[in-house]
């Protein structure tokens, strides 16, 4: 696919490879597309809309819920709702599954997202962004429970993020590589801009929160000092550390130049796995990375090979640059 192609012309493309099997996964992509449109000029208004500060409301997970936190949720559901090719969501901030309304048509496939990623960085005017992530409903399946969402993320069919920065990005796969779509205002289109990404094997730059260094397991901190000693240390290398707290702009700059990004399991909480959630961001971006050549690991097992169990199911991330977490994943499996 040439630079400069649009999004619909990438899809309908997208549509002939795969054949019959998916045929109406592009326009369901179109629909988030759209959601993600408004939702880039939602953020683009800020403080003159009104749309910065808190809503004075928690999600499910008992955070604080940002004004565009609601705002992107809603956004999401009223374009996803109606097109006719979803059976039911689930996003990060809603307590249960939202089946699609009886007024409208039904379709085969189930959506997953993350309405707003990085959200505490709204009112400082840091990168935040969207995932998503499509599965199919199970066959013969006419009103889906949260139990027809528990799929491993090697089930997904397609998965994505869009990036609003000083440019909108969307990064998408279906499964045979990645794209990188960047948003051309004057046309209200996304156009093809980078083709077949792929995440460098090798990485001199790790992005973690240093500030739950004495929480971490001894496989992280292992890797963490050996990467902070530089030249001086085992590595005979000096290393850049990162941290955005987003991770659509942490998953950004890896599929970029490279790099490794951990939000590992620690004592901080010991009632939880881990910090992200499975299903909206770990195999949504799991997915991304494996495609463009990376790799992705809890520290402990593959990502997209774990069996989720509930719907808002927490797990260690560890993802990037293949050599770098191979190596966290060989001190793990050393104790």
């Amino acid at each position: 696919m040439q630079i400069g192609t649009t999004l619909n012309q990438f899809l309908l493309e997208e549509q002939r490879h795969l054949g019959g099997v998916h045929h109406d996964l592009p326009a369901l992509v179109n629909d988030v597309v759209v959601a993600c449109k408004s939702l880039s000029h939602a953020l683009s208004q800020g403080a003159l809309a009104g749309m910065l500060g808190s809503a004075d409301s928690e999600n499910v997970q008992g955070e604080t819920q940002k004004k565009l936190d609601v705002i992107s949720n809603d956004i999401m559901i009223a374009t996803a709702e109606r097109g006719g090719y979803l059976a039911a969501m689930a996003s990060e901030e809603m307590d249960e599954i939202y089946p699609i309304p009886v007024q409208y048509p039904k379709g085969k496939y189930l959506l997953l997202f993350d309405p707003l990623d990085g959200s505490s960085n709204i009112d400082v005017n840091i990168s935040v962004g969207t995932i998503f992530s499509i599965l199919r409903c199970p066959a013969g399946v006419m009103i889906p429970t949260a139990e027809d969402f528990m799929q491993p993320g090697t089930q997904q069919v397609c998965a994505g993020y869009a990036l609003y920065g000083p440019s909108t990005l969307l990064v998408l796969t279906t499964g045979h590589g990645v794209n990188c779509f960047t948003l051309d205002k004057s046309l209200g289109e996304f156009v093809l801009t980078q083709t077949n990404l792929r995440v460098p094997e090798d990485t001199r730059e790790f992005a973690i929160n240093a500030s739950n260094s004495r929480f971490w397991e001894k496989p992280v901190k292992r890797y963490i000092d050996e990467c902070l000693a530089g030249k001086d240390g085992p590595r005979k290398e000096n290393f850049n550390m990162r941290w955005v707290a987003s991770m659509v702009a942490e998953v950004h700059r890896i599929l970029n130049r490279g790099g490794i990004f951990m939000y590992p399991r620690d004592s901080k909480d010991p009632t939880k796995a881990g910090r992200l959630r499975l299903m909206y961001e770990a195999n949504p971006m799991s997915f991304i990375i494996e495609q463009a050549g990376g790799v992705c690991s809890t520290g402990r097992e593959p990502i997209m090979s774990i069996q989720p169990i509930e719907l808002h199911q927490r797990v260690a991330v560890i993802l990037g640059s293949k050599n770098e977490v191979e190596r966290v994943v060989a001190y793990h499996a050393e104790g």
